[in-house]
């Protein structure tokens, strides 16, 4: 590499920057994509994809086997085998392929900043190269995964998510620390592959951030695959049992022994060596860069913006996709010097980021939920009223026997809009962004009643809802 200016310097290839990346150029910005590892990033290659993967089969087989006559089984190597055709054997040409077609320049190396619209880049030859950047340079390097600070835990060769998703092997015996939404997936997966599982958690409750249903339920499915769950339990030592990763964890007054242990209790913000004090930017206490709605930093002046996890603000990929394309449309506006659109759901602000984030957990039953949790509404001042109920109409009796799910529906009672919606059960995910567009699109309940929802389909719940609603 030599030297080289471009309009726009993305720092980060996972989603967020590729986004960031392509929409500069569809505005006709010259763009470089600076990556150190794959393009695509942890989502692609060691997070979204190969976990879903992992996941997918066995779920189809749970699924089949919940109808009368029908038999099915799988085969765990060929789980792997699917997983790892989805990450192309983790290599990344593909997506380097989409980016230079897109006009994308792609630097191999780590950037770092030096200064004021000046990224250092530095390859595999350690020869750094200098890149600056007329308009903007954009943050997206994402996160790093927190390991606690258990005794003994840097004894032995610990999991992370990355190792998880691209196993080659299913260890006999996996000990799962954190309750979160990679904790419970991988969990579920490594069950369902072959493994003994035991899952360990220090609070009351899995998924803590969701509604309650949605914790107990997914808890209940999670031992009803064979997982042994452990709540308000933390893991006090760890000690090696030989040299290959299996460990002795000492938790709860006892010990148990496993061949891996999966630590899945949260990431930071990836700022490590970004050089933000190169240009006075001060960092929040677990190191996110602070942005406002158009993804511009905080304290960075009008060049730098920060998108995806590094700024803490949703770290999941959907959202970080979100906030890429709301920062390349704010700077290409400020490059042609066009007003930006900032107010609330305007063109320019990512408003969703506070009242409208949709999740979805691939357990069995699925968590996918939108918006606040009652709890957090009311602790937002909301006046609300809560809606709970089964899930129960013609449609999903009709996909399974014994299907059962539940629903929870949080109505701002002062505008009568819906403010959050959870569904909890199998394969509810694909209700949710019916929710999401309800949420976000402010719709009265009032004409929610016009929605009339298809028979004999799951989304008949809605009009369930609404009747519930009515009739308190």
């Amino acid at each position: 590499m030599t030297d080289h200016e471009y309009d726009v310097v993305v720092i980060g290839g996972g989603p967020a920057g590729e986004n960031a990346a392509g929409y500069a150029v569809q505005a006709g910005l010259s763009t470089a994509l600076v990556e150190d590892e794959l393009i695509g990033g942890e989502c692609s290659y060691w997070a979204c994809i190969p976990s879903k993967a992992l996941l997918r089969t066995p779920q189809a087989v749970a699924d089949a086997r919940r109808l009368p006559g029908v038999t099915a089984d799988f085969d765990p190597g060929a789980v792997l085998e699917r997983r790892t055709s989805f990450v192309s054997n983790w290599d990344d040409s593909g997506q380097v392929d989409w980016a230079e077609g897109a006009g994308v320049s792609v630097l191999r190396g780590r950037g770092r900043l030096t200064g004021e619209r000046t990224v250092q880049v530095t390859g595999a030859d350690d020869a750094p190269v200098t890149v600056t950047a007329r308009r903007a340079v954009v943050l997206a390097t994402g996160s790093v995964p927190l390991t606690p600070p258990v005794p003994g835990i840097d004894s032995v060769s610990v999991w992370g998510s990355r190792e998880a998703t691209s196993a080659k092997e299913i260890p006999r015996r996996l000990g799962v620390l954190g309750g979160g939404v990679v904790g419970c997936e991988m969990a579920l997966a490594f069950a369902r592959l072959g493994s003994a599982v035991t899952l360990i958690h220090r609070g009351p409750r899995v998924l803590p951030r969701a509604e309650p249903v949605a914790s107990e339920r997914v808890a209940d499915g999670l031992r009803g695959a064979g997982v042994d769950v452990r709540l308000d339990t933390g893991l006090d030592a760890v000690e090696p049992v030989d040299g290959d990763g299996a460990a002795r964890l000492t938790l709860g007054g006892g010990t148990i022994e496993v061949d891996r242990l999966l630590v899945a209790t949260g990431r930071r913000p990836g700022t490590d060596g970004l050089g933000l004090d190169s240009v006075g930017v001060t960092t929040t206490g677990r190191g996110a860069v602070p942005v406002d709605d158009t993804g511009l930093v905080e304290g960075g002046g009008d060049w730098l913006y920060a998108v995806g996890d590094v700024n803490g603000r949703t770290p999941m990929t959907h959202q970080g996709k979100y906030q890429a394309r709301i920062a390349a449309h704010a700077i290409a506006a400020r490059a042609a010097g066009r007003p930006l659109d900032t107010a609330p759901w305007g063109e320019d602000a990512a408003t969703a980021d506070h009242l409208a984030v949709p999740q979805v957990v691939f357990t069995d039953p699925e968590a996918a939920w939108v918006g606040r949790t009652a709890e957090a509404a009311r602790a937002a001042g909301v006046a609300v009223r809560v809606v709970e109920m089964d899930i129960a109409v013609a449609g999903s009796g009709l996909t399974a026997d014994g299907w059962s799910g539940r629903v929870v529906a949080v109505v701002d009672t002062d505008r009568e809009v819906l403010v959050g919606v959870t569904f909890v059960g199998p394969g509810v995910a694909e209700l949710l962004h019916a929710a999401t567009i309800a949420v976000v699109g402010e719709v009265p309940l009032h004409r929610l009643w016009h929605a009339v929802p298809a028979f004999p389909t799951i989304s008949e719940v809605w009009l369930r809802l609404l009747e519930a609603y009515r009739q308190e």
